[in-house]
């Protein structure tokens, strides 16, 4: 009778999965309201009929308790087919007791044929365990399981992912083909690709000399991810090798090696060419950075000295009119943060404004990555999940922000800042990510809508209160200084310059839409700036309607947002597509994760065992 008990209790605590087939956001789903009926295992009459039941692989088939009488036999097949139909969607089928804990990982066909057989098609899936590193010591993707820093049960925790929409169910499987090296190998060979074009095409100089350097790196890591696929591929059929150089082998392949190849080549196609550069620059080469490098550092000067970063409208119309250009700041009065180590200690290669760029984007990001790790993970900087990895590579090796961060910078820690601001939002830290979301908009106005959108989401959970103060009151301090000298001066760099009203026009000219109606429809500049705003009308209902409940629902919203923004402004730069590419990439790796306990183990990261 105590194992029947055992039996009943082990059915309640099974994994709960939360569907989203009615529109609504996962995060916003009640798992109670998509539970089957209620229902009771058979009791096994003897111990042997209870010991074979333990090892079947086949689910247990549960009836209700009770069931109501239909009217007629058509009632009572449609009632029939509704059940059947929650319980697919509700019903999880865990790895059967003859897999091997340490079996490799996706797309093993014999155990995904197996586990297609025993459940229904449609039903979403389930990832486990959750974030890899809980339920093992090591988390790489072919390594078996283990209880160890794990949950003090022994049995490993798994992801319970709602399955969202088609496209995002195909954007996953395409995400994680191959155990993630497909787009793996894709990213690095095309960004070769790129840099190889840029060293042999560009007209800036900076960005042929990020090209000749950057191609020898993502060259390298494309060769590197190819060793790393086929011993990927050799242990996936190895899944008994589990020795210590097995071991050891087992550490350079899944998102644990795919997370620290991505940091070497952010190392070597960023950072690299950013001090070689930096050198060079300090060594007299002039054309070793990009306009706002100069124009950074420019700022931090004149606020030492004058106590504004700006120039006001006639002191630049008195300079030379090939000099106007540099005397224009769009940026806000944070950024000149960024050019006091030149204004202080002269001119030597690490007080490179791109220096300090990289120094405070490494710093944010690997506080985000801490931030998002699973718990109890032993090594949160390789970031043990697909969704996770993906978000590094996204702000790292990704060509477009690797470039910028290389030759020019400034919208990389701004970037990243915001996205700190998501990190610290999706982990009930709203203090601080109204402080990181400030620092963002203190430098730059482009973060300014994510001020926004992270507003509406903390109010709309009742944390506005500890998110408002650092988010309004870091932009508004920094206006202080310059205000007190020239308020005109503000105006003239950071709002009529780039909105067409300067006395030059801005060289951000990227051939999208809205520029293309501005330079080729009468009257073009207003029908642009008319259409951006119906369109941040539109947005602005939605998210007052449906505000955003969760950090991935806002960083959806400031991705495709910013995208409108971008594609619709009159003056506009190819480069800010890094914003939204990175929101858009972030959201997965900030969605919340519902773990629940089963009673086995399982490979880690091994998703196609328990895709349904």
């Amino acid at each position: 009778m105590a194992d029947a008990t055992g039996a009943e209790e082990a059915a309640d605590e099974a994994p709960v999965r939360v569907t989203a087939d009615d529109g609504a956001h996962p995060d916003d789903v009640n798992p109670a309201d998509h539970d089957p009926a209620p229902a009771t295992a058979k009791e096994p009459e003897t111990d042997g009929e209870r010991s074979a039941e333990s090892t079947d692989s086949e689910p247990v088939t549960k009836a209700p308790d009770e069931t109501p009488a239909p009217a007629d036999k058509g009632e009572e097949s449609t009632e029939d087919a509704t059940a059947a139909e929650r319980t697919a969607k509700t019903e999880v089928v865990p790895p059967t007791a003859s897999t091997p804990a340490n079996a490799g990982s996706d797309d093993l066909s014999a155990r995904s044929t197996a586990a297609a057989k025993t459940t229904p098609a449609a039903a979403p899936s389930v990832v486990g365990p959750a974030a890899t590193d809980e339920a093992s010591t090591e988390g790489d993707g072919t390594s078996g399981a283990s209880t160890e820093g794990g949950d003090t049960s022994g049995a490993p925790i798994y992801e319970v992912r709602a399955p969202g929409t088609r496209v995002g169910r195909f954007f996953a499987r395409v995400d994680e083909a191959a155990g993630g090296y497909a787009v793996d190998l894709t990213l690095y060979g095309l960004s070769a690709v790129f840099a190889l074009v840029t060293a042999l095409t560009s007209t800036l100089l900076p960005h042929r000399a990020w090209g000749s350097i950057a191609v020898w790196a993502y060259a390298d890591a494309f060769l590197l991810a190819v060793l790393q696929f086929m011993a990927y591929r050799f242990l996936r059929d190895r899944p008994d090798k589990t020795g210590g150089p097995w071991r050891l082998l087992r550490r350079l392949v899944g998102n644990g090696g795919r997370s620290a190849l991505t940091w070497f080549t952010w190392a070597t196609a960023a950072l690299l060419p950013l001090v070689v550069q930096a050198v060079q620059r300090a060594d007299g080469r002039t054309d070793r950075a990009q306009e706002e490098v100069l124009v950074v550092e420019h700022m931090g000067e004149r606020l030492l000295n004058d106590g504004t970063p700006y120039l006001s409208r006639e002191a630049i119309a008195a300079l030379p009119a090939d000099e106007r250009l540099m005397g224009y700041s769009p940026y806000q009065p944070g950024m000149s943060i960024f050019g006091l180590p030149r204004a202080l200690a002269g001119n030597v290669w690490w007080t490179d404004a791109r220096i300090w760029f990289a120094l405070f984007t490494a710093a944010a990001l690997i506080t985000a990555l801490i931030l998002l790790r699973p718990k109890k993970a032993r090594r949160p900087l390789a970031g043990r999940s697909f969704p996770i990895v993906r978000a590094l590579q996204a702000v790292t090796v990704l060509p477009i922000c690797a470039l910028t961060l290389a030759t020019g910078g400034d919208d990389i820690p701004v970037l990243v800042f915001c996205l700190l601001a998501l990190a610290f939002a999706a982990t009930k830290r709203y203090g601080w990510a109204g402080l990181a979301v400030g620092a963002a908009a203190a430098c730059k106005l482009f973060a300014l809508p994510v001020v926004v959108v992270l507003a509406i989401l903390a109010i709309a959970v009742k944390r506005g209160g500890r998110l408002l103060p650092g988010a309004l009151g870091l932009p508004i301090l920094v206006l202080v200084p310059p205000f007190q000298v020239d308020q005109d001066a503000f105006l003239e760099n950071v709002i009529r310059f780039p909105l067409g009203h300067g006395l030059i026009t801005s060289p951000a000219q990227s051939p999208f839409p809205g520029y293309l109606i501005a330079q080729n429809v009468p009257g073009g500049r207003f029908v642009a700036i008319g259409l951006l705003l119906v369109v941040a009308l539109a947005i602005a209902v939605r998210i007052l309607r449906s505000p955003p409940r969760s950090a991935d629902t806002a960083s959806l919203i400031c991705g495709w947002g910013l995208l409108a923004a971008i594609l619709l402004m009159p003056t506009t730069r190819f480069g800010y597509l890094l914003y939204p590419a990175a929101f858009l990439v972030w959201a997965a790796a900030l969605r919340p994760v519902h773990r629940n306990h089963t009673a086995t183990s399982s490979p880690l990261d091994d998703t196609a065992l328990y895709r349904l």
